[in-house]
């Protein structure tokens, strides 16, 4: 079940393309990508107006546009990625914190000492395609191991 506060529309309409491309007469993945679409269908006209007509190379043609960068990702899916950046940051802050106070006399009133902390395993709320595509925009850096970190400043 799709989920818009957790998950990408960009991604269900990938899966629904790759349907249409192995089975163009099934109308399953038509009606998954009209459920997907039904919290957001007012914003984003022009993906609306390509699934009520069923054009799937029309919805092909518009994945390859967000793929490519020429066109912005909708809006629900870049809600989702700056969510899930700040809860990367979030993360990211209190394990790096938990890490500083965990030093043998590292305590508050201490020289304090760093954490050499630089990646974490992302938040699980919200699914590898999001962090996926944090990394393709290079907002984030990883990915290997299920670890992720943020790019130098």
């Amino acid at each position: 079940m799709f989920d818009p506060q957790m998950a990408l529309l960009s991604t269900v309409l990938a899966r629904v393309a790759a349907a249409l491309a192995a089975n163009p007469s099934d109308p399953a993945p038509w009606a998954e990508a009209r459920a997907a679409l039904a919290s957001t269908r007012a914003k984003e006209t022009e993906i609306a107006a390509l699934l009520d007509a069923q054009d799937a190379d029309g919805l092909r043609a518009l994945l390859a546009e967000w793929a490519s960068g020429k066109r912005i990702l909708p809006e629900q899916d870049r809600e989702v990625l700056r969510r899930a950046m700040t809860a990367f940051r979030k993360t990211l802050k209190v394990t790096r914190l938990d890490s500083e106070g965990s030093f043998v006399g590292g305590g508050p009133l201490s020289s304090g000492r760093q954490s050499s902390i630089v990646g974490i395993t992302p938040p699980d709320r919200y699914g590898r395609d999001v962090w996926d595509e944090l990394v393709r925009q290079k907002r984030l850096l990883g990915g290997r191991h299920g670890v992720y970190e943020l790019p130098p400043e």
